[in-house]
C-alpha cells in the first residue's frame, strides 16, 4: 500500500482491483476491500476514480481448461469486452465531516488501524469514511456491470 501511495504522490496512474479476487462473470459486485478507499483518503491530491469492467478474460485463462488445471499460456483469439464508466471524484473534506459525525456514537476499536490520518480521523471515522467511499465505487461498478452485460453476446 505504501508503494501504491507513492505512485499516487508522483501523479502516476494506479490500477487496483478492489474486490480482492477474481469473481464469477454473472455475480453481482460484492463488498469491496477498503485498500482503494484508504489510498483515495490518504493521497495528497484526491485521485479521480475510473470504474472499469471487463468480460471475457475467463476465456483467455480458463480456470478448468484441462484436467481441472489452468492453461499454461493465455489462449489467443478470444473476445474480450471492456466497459469504462464515468470518472468519479470524491469530496474528501465533506466525507471527513460526515465520517466524524457518524462515528461519534460508535465505539469501534481494534489496534491495527492508524490512530489518525490526514484530517484527524480516529479509527471509527476512518472505517466510516472507507466504507462510504467503497460503497460509492461498488455501486458505480455494479451499474456499469449491468449496463455492459447488454453488450455481451450470450454463449452459443
Amino acid at each position: 500500500m505504501n508503494e501504491a501511495l507513492d505512485r499516487l504522490n508522483e501523479g502516476a496512474w494506479l490500477h487496483t482491483f478492489p474486490e480482492g479476487k477474481v469473481c464469477p462473470e454473472d455475480a453481482p459486485i460484492r463488498r469491496l476491500k477498503w485498500g482503494t478507499a484508504s489510498l483515495i483518503a490518504r493521497a495528497p491530491v484526491t485521485p479521480i476514480v475510473l470504474p472499469i469492467i471487463h468480460h471475457g478474460f475467463e476465456k483467455v485463462m480458463p480456470e478448468n481448461y484441462a484436467f481441472g488445471r489452468r492453461h499454461p499460456i493465455p489462449l489467443w483469439n478470444q473476445e474480450i469486452k471492456i466497459a469504462v464508466g464515468e470518472p468519479m471524484e470524491f469530496n474528501l473534506p465533506e466525507l471527513r465531516e460526515m465520517a466524524l459525525s457518524q462515528s461519534r456514537d460508535s465505539s469501534i476499536s481494534g489496534g491495527q488501524w492508524p490512530r489518525t490520518i490526514l484530517g484527524g480521523l480516529d479509527e471509527a471515522a476512518q472505517r466510516c469514511m472507507y466504507m462510504t467511499i467503497s460503497d460509492h465505487i461498488r455501486s458505480a461498478l455494479e451499474s456499469l456491470r449491468k449496463f455492459s452485460k447488454s453488450y455481451v453476446k450470450p454463449e452459443q
